[in-house]
């Protein structure tokens, strides 16, 4: 459902302009950095009023956003949270409002690595890394269903609801219209796909960029 939104931000001339969807608080350093040269403005957009996001949106409904306004989407930890029913709806918003020949950058948890390491005796409760502080551990359980810290401090809305493998990824990407989908595994359990609206993306180094 769509909330109270706030005016987007004005285009700055001769920049182009990414759409970071679900941005949470402010910190530049949440900003993919193939978007952090001088060539780019940041549009944040959180359904949290309280994240002081430009807009005020749900990622799965953004009419207050112009057909082809946008050169780049930017979603980081996002999807998961959708039921399943909603990716491709919410894929075919981001497509929407991408300009011919823009791109969306991706990246989330990969249930296949994880879930190899839940097949393990102690697989349920072994740390697989720790959070930004490097205090909080994340398990398995937590990258399938929500991180538990976060979820019992009353966030249920950072529950997961749905998960993605490398092919489900590239499958619900080309069900939504997009060009070109490439989808290859990260670092630390993780998934990044990019895709192209229409046009392919000229940058062949790009998606190993992202995940510098």
């Amino acid at each position: 459902m769509t909330q109270p939104s706030s005016p987007a931000a004005p285009a700055v001339p001769d920049r182009k302009r990414v759409l970071h969807v679900g941005c949470g608080p402010p910190n530049p350093m949440k900003l993919n950095p193939v978007f952090r040269s001088g060539g780019w403005e940041e549009v944040r957009l959180d359904i949290d009023p309280a994240v002081s996001p430009d807009i005020v949106a749900s990622i799965t409904d953004m009419p207050m956003i112009a057909d082809g306004s946008i050169d780049a989407v930017w979603s980081s930890h996002n999807l998961e949270h959708l039921y399943e029913h909603e990716v491709v709806p919410t894929l075919r918003e981001f497509l929407r409002v991408l300009r011919p020949g823009g791109f969306f950058l991706v990246t989330m948890p990969d249930l296949q690595a994880v879930a190899a390491v839940m097949a393990q005796d102690d697989g349920l409760d072994r740390t697989l890394y720790t959070d930004t502080t490097g205090t909080v551990p994340i398990t398995p359980l937590d990258v399938v269903y929500g991180w538990g810290w976060w979820i019992a401090q009353g966030r249920t809305a950072m529950a997961h609801r749905t998960g993605f493998s490398m092919r489900s990824l590239a499958r619900k990407l080309v069900e939504a219209g997009f060009h070109q989908a490439q989808v290859i595994r990260g670092p630390v359990f993780s998934l990044w796909g990019m895709a192209s609206k229409g046009v392919p993306i000229a940058d062949t180094g790009l998606l190993t960029r992202a995940m510098a």
